[in-house]
């Protein structure tokens, strides 16, 4: 449970990273910030849902395209997040052809950087059964 809770964690982080790297570099991404942080659960619960699903589909349906699975629920993930008013606008095809992909690289590697650092220091800390009885 305490790993879950330090993924959805790390999720939630990089996912309000991802935002402000796409907030600055990409032209016709805008944040709001009355709805940033819902903008940004609803990007994370999107993702989290909409991973394993387009897995699914590709993989049953399209499985030429099962490495681009990341960056298909990153932008079915932005389309969710852009409906909820007051959080995250994009106008034009630049962003949104762009945006998707920002939020992708940096979900994708703030994952693991951030899962590495994290959960390896929580790993290592909580030991083997036999030494907590020790201690």
């Amino acid at each position: 449970m305490i790993r879950f809770l330090l993924n959805a964690g790390i999720q939630l982080v990089t996912a309000v990273i991802a935002l402000l790297v796409a907030g600055a570099l990409v032209p016709g991404f805008r944040l709001e910030p009355a709805g940033f942080i819902v903008a940004a659960a609803v990007l994370t619960l999107s993702q989290a849902i909409l991973g394993p699903f387009v897995f699914n589909v590709a993989r049953k349906y399209a499985s030429a395209i099962l490495g681009g699975i990341g960056l298909v629920s990153a932008l079915l993930s932005v389309w969710i997040a852009s409906l909820f008013p007051g959080g995250i606008h994009l106008d034009g095809a630049l962003a949104w052809a762009v945006s998707p992909l920002v939020i992708w690289v940096v979900t994708t590697l703030g994952g693991w950087i951030l899962g590495y650092l994290i959960l390896k220091r929580w790993w290592d800390r909580r030991g083997t059964p036999g030494e907590q009885a020790k201690a």
